[in-house]
C-alpha cells in the first residue's frame, strides 16, 4: 500500500473571514464595547442566534424554545457542513507518492482476477480455450453465449427499469463490469440508449450525482491539491490516454453551476466518443475541476461530494487552469482535451487561451457551431429561400450561441460574402432585446461581434419585435428557457418566409438541452407552421403523423436532432489518428460539411437533414476521414509523410479502410463467425 504524504505549515491556517462563516479571530471573537463585532456571512447562510432576541421562551420552561427539536438538529446540521470555517488556503502541499501503482498485467491474471476487471471480462462469450487456460471453470455458467444474445438480455433488463434513472444505474453497473458488453449494447441500440447515456436523462443524473455515486469513474482533480495534478494524472490506469473531457461543472446542459456534480457530463461524452466513433474506451479520461460551487442546494447537502466552498475568484481559477493545462501537456503530451460547460467567458477565454499552444477544442463553441452548421446547410438547400435573403435572428447570446452565429458565418463567406456581408445576416438577441452597441448596457466581450450597429437608435426588447423588424428566415435557440419560443413568435416566422414568396419554407431550431430547455416541441413547431418548419432540436423528438384529410391518408413528420454527437466524435477521432498537434478552424468546419454530405438518398428524400440516429458510426468516420485530410491540409498532421503519400495514391478508400482498423468494436468469437 502507498504511503500519501502531505504536510501543513502553522501558516496554512490563519483565522480570518470566509464567505459563509464569522471570523473566529480573536478580534472578533472579543468585542471592545467601542468597536462592534463584524461577522461576514452569506445571506443564504446565516446561522441562528443564541442571542435572547432570536429566542422565545415558553411560559412552562423559561429554558426551552418553541423552537423544534427538528429545527434545532437541522441548524447544527448545515453549520457542520461548513468544514472550512476560519480557513483561508494560502499555501498548497504537494502529494508525494513513495512509488507508482502496479497492475497486473491481462496475459499474467486468470479466474476472479479477471472476471472483476470490466476490460478483460467478457462475461459468458469466453471460448472454452479461454475458461480453461483462465482458470475460470466452474466461476461462469457453463452456457457460451455470443455478444448478440448477452445484450438481449441487457435490453430485456433495461427495459422493465422503471424510470430512465434506474435504466442509467443499470448501464452503469453494465459498463463497471463488462465494458465490451456495454458498447456493444449501446452501439446496437443507440436510438434507444444514448438518451439514457447522455441527454436528455445525463442532466438528471448530474443534479443527482453525489447522491447517486457508488465508485470512483473519474479524476476528481480539488483544487486544495493544485501543486500535485501530475500526480493525480500519473495515477490514472491508462499511461497513454489519447483524448479527456474536462469540465468544471459552472454551467451543465443549462441547468447551471453544479460543481464536481457536473462530472457526469465528461463521463457521458467520453461514452459517445466510443460508440459513435469507436475510440478506445481504455484510452479515454473524465476529469472534473473542482473549484468549489455557488449551488445553494450542493453547499448545503451533507452528500455532496465536492468541496462545500464558493468557487474561488475567476483569476485564481484561471491559474488553477493553466496549471491544469501544463500538466496534462507535460505528462500526456499526445492526449486531446476538450472543454465542456464552462460558463460562457471562460469558455471563450480558455479556447482563446490554449488552442494555439495546446491539442484541445470546445465542443459548446466549436463543435455545437459544427453540427449546427452541417444541418444548416441541407436546410437552406431544403427552404427554397435564396442565399442572399437569408436572415436569421438567434435566440441566445452566450457561447454556444455565439459560436454557432460564427460558424454559419463562415458558411457564407466560403460563398463568396465578405466578412461584413456575412455578419449582417445575423441578429442575436438575449434576455435584454436586441443585441446593439447602443443598448445602454455592458456587453460582454463575447457579445460584441455580433452587436448591431443598423438599428437606427431604435432598441428592440422582445423576440417578437425583433421578428417583426428583421423579418427573418431562419430562427435559432440556445436560451435553455423552455416555451420561449410561443405560437405568436414561430407564426411570425413563417409569416415572414411566406412573404417571399410560394415554395418557402421557414428554418427553425429549437437546440436548447434538455427537453425541459427546450424553446418548443416538434408537435408545436410542425402545428404553427402548418407542417412547414425544417425543424431541428437538441434533445430528441419523436415523429408526429397527422390526418390532413387528404386521398394520400394521413402525414408522418421526421424530426431533426441536432446533436452535438454528429461532429464531435469524429472529429476528436479524426484528431488522434492525424496525430493534430491543433484543432484547426479548417477542422471544424470540415467536420461540418462532411456531416452535410454523409446522408443516404433515402435520409434526403425524406427530407432529413441529419443521417439516421442508427447511422451516427458511419456518419463519425466520415467526418474523421474528412478532419484528417483537414489536418494535412493545414500543416498540423504528425504523422509519416509516407503515409500520406500513399493514401494520396490510393484515395479515400484506403484512408477509411486505415480508420475502420483503428476503431473499437467489440465483437464476440460466436459474433465474429456469423459475419464471415
Amino acid at each position: 500500500m502507498s504511503s500519501v504524504a502531505s504536510s501543513s505549515s502553522a501558516s496554512d491556517i490563519v483565522t480570518v473571514p470566509t464567505p459563509r462563516s464569522p471570523s473566529l479571530s480573536p478580534r472578533a471573537a472579543s468585542p471592545t464595547p467601542t468597536t462592534p463585532a463584524v461577522t461576514t456571512c452569506a445571506p443564504s447562510h446565516k446561522r441562528r442566534s443564541s442571542s435572547s432576541s432570536a429566542r422565545r421562551m415558553t411560559s412552562s420552561n423559561p429554558l426551552s424554545t418553541t423552537t423544534s427539536l427538528a429545527s434545532i438538529e437541522s441548524g447544527i446540521q448545515a453549520a457542520s457542513l461548513d468544514q472550512l470555517r476560519g480557513y483561508a488556503q494560502n499555501h498548497y502541499a504537494e502529494v508525494h507518492q513513495e512509488h507508482e501503482t502496479e497492475y497486473l498485467d491481462q496475459t499474467m491474471a486468470s479466474g476472479y482476477q479477471i472476471l472483476r476487471e470490466p476490460q478483460w471480462n467478457k462475461g459468458l462469450a469466453f471460448t472454452p480455450d479461454q475458461r480453461i487456460n483462465n482458470n475460470l471453470t466452474g466461476l461462469i455458467p457453463h452456457t457460451i453465449e455470443s455478444y448478440q444474445t448477452q445484450c438481449a438480455r441487457a435490453m430485456k433488463m433495461i427495459q422493465s427499469r422503471p424510470t430512465p434513472i434506474d435504466k442509467y444505474l443499470y448501464l452503469s453497473s453494465l459498463k463497471a463490469e463488462n465494458i465490451d458488453l456495454f458498447y456493444r449494447v449501446v452501439m446496437d441500440n443507440i436510438r434507444e440508449l444514448m438518451p439514457l447515456v447522455y441527454t436528455p436523462t445525463i442532466g438528471d443524473v448530474c443534479l443527482q450525482y453525489s447522491s447517486l455515486y457508488t465508485r470512483p469513474e473519474a479524476l476528481y482533480i480539488s483544487i486544495k491539491q493544485r501543486k500535485s495534478i501530475r500526480t493525480m494524472l500519473r495515477n490514472w490506469p491508462c499511461k497513454k490516454p489519447e483524448i479527456c473531457v474536462v469540465t468544471d461543472g459552472s454551467r451543465i446542459l443549462g441547468l447551471g453551476d453544479l460543481g464536481i456534480n457536473g462530472v457526469g457530463i465528461s463521463i457521458g461524452k467520453l461514452a459517445l466518443y466510443t460508440a459513435a466513433a469507436g475510440i478506445d474506451p481504455s484510452k479515454t479520461l473524465p476529469i472534473v475541476l473542482d473549484c468549489g460551487t455557488n449551488n445553494e442546494t450542493n453547499l448545503q447537502d451533507p452528500l455532496y461530494l465536492g468541496l462545500r466552498q464558493r468557487r474561488v475568484p475567476v483569476d485564481v481559477q484561471q491559474e488553477f487552469m493553466d496549471e491544469f493545462m501544463d500538466a496534462v501537456k507535460d505528462v500526456f503530451p499526445e492526449m486531446l482535451v476538450q472543454f465542456e460547460d464552462f460558463e460562457t467567458e471562460k469558455a471563450f477565454n480558455y479556447l482563446d487561451r490554449y488552442r494555439n499552444t495546446h491539442r484541445c477544442f470546445n465542443d459548446d463553441v466549436q463543435g455545437t457551431g459544427a453540427v449546427v452548421l452541417g444541418g444548416y446547410i441541407g436546410a437552406v438547400e431544403n427552404s427554397g429561400v435564396p442565399l442572399e435573403e437569408q436572415r436569421l435572428v438567434f435566440m441566445g447570446a452566450g457561447s454556444a450561441g455565439v459560436g454557432v452565429a460564427k460558424q454559419l458565418m463562415e458558411y457564407y463567406t466560403r460563398r463568396g460574402l465578405t466578412e461584413q456581408e456575412a455578419r449582417d445576416k445575423f441578429w442575436l438577441v438575449d434576455t435584454k432585446g436586441l443585441v446593439t452597441h447602443d443598448r445602454g448596457d455592458r456587453l460582454a466581450e463575447h457579445k460584441k461581434y455580433f452587436a448591431r450597429t443598423d438599428n437606427h437608435e431604435r432598441q428592440f426588447r422582445t423576440l417578437e419585435e425583433v421578428i417583426e423588424y428583421v423579418k427573418p428566415s431562419a430562427l435559432v435557440g440556445l436560451t435553455a428557457t423552455f416555451g420561449c419560443f410561443t405560437e405568436p413568435t414561430i407564426r411570425a416566422l413563417k409569416a415572414s418566409v411566406d412573404a417571399g414568396g410560394a415554395g418557402r419554407r421557414p428554418i427553425l431550431f429549437p437546440l436548447s438541452n434538455p427537453l425541459t430547455k427546450a424553446e418548443c416541441t416538434f408537435e408545436q413547431a410542425i402545428e404553427w407552421t402548418d407542417g412547414q418548419a425544417i425543424f431541428a432540436s437538441g434533445s430528441p423528438f419523436s415523429p408526429i403523423t397527422k390526418n390532413t384529410g387528404a386521398e394520400s391518408g394521413p402525414v408522418t413528420y421526421l424530426p431533426n436532432q441536432g446533436n452535438n454527437v454528429y461532429v464531435f466524435p469524429g472529429l476528436g477521432l479524426g484528431a488522434i489518428l492525424a496525430k493534430a498537434t491543433r484543432v484547426t478552424d479548417e477542422m471544424v468546419y470540415t467536420g461540418a460539411d462532411a456531416l452535410s454530405k454523409s446522408l443516404t438518398a433515402d435520409e434526403l428524400h425524406a427530407g432529413l437533414i441529419y443521417p439516421r440516429i442508427e447511422r451516427v458510426r458511419e456518419a463519425s468516420l466520415v467526418v474523421a476521414r474528412e478532419v484528417m485530410k483537414a489536418a494535412r491540409r493545414d500543416g498540423v498532421s504528425d504523422l509519416p509523410e509516407e503515409q500520406w503519400v500513399e493514401w494520396e495514391e490510393w484515395g479515400d478508400v484506403a484512408l477509411m479502410s486505415y480508420i475502420k482498423s483503428q476503431v473499437y468494436d467489440p465483437v464476440s468469437f460466436a459474433d465474429a463467425k456469423g459475419r464471415l
